[in-house]
């Protein structure tokens, strides 16, 4: 559950409001890991969840190891690719990762 935080009100007012504060993680993630600037961004967002409490600590330690495996799937791209022209190193394929959401989602087109 997000944490809430108190927001200061007109001063006629005497009792703070709490706002209901959501992961900032969250919303980059949703959009999708698929550069290194992307990776980056989610991670730092990850981070500053972390510290502010608003994402637990095992849900932060999921994301980490997901993270920790896709940098190792871009690893593997850049150890075994072959020749270097040919090496394309993506975290996540636009293209595939959409259709499989897609897949997931019921729709079959």
């Amino acid at each position: 559950m997000p944490k809430t935080r108190k927001v200061n009100t007109p001063a006629n007012s005497k009792t703070p409001k709490s706002v209901k504060e959501g992961p900032h993680s969250l919303e980059l993630a949703e959009r999708g890991v698929k550069t290194g600037a992307d990776f980056a961004n989610m991670m730092s967002a990850l981070m500053s969840d972390i510290i502010a409490e608003r994402i637990t600590p095992n849900k932060a330690n999921a994301a980490c190891n997901a993270g920790r495996q896709l940098l190792k799937v871009v690893e593997m791209q850049y150890r075994y690719a072959g020749k270097e022209n040919s090496r394309v190193l993506t975290l996540a394929p636009g293209s595939e990762g959409e259709s499989a959401l897609k897949n997931r989602n019921g729709d079959h087109s």
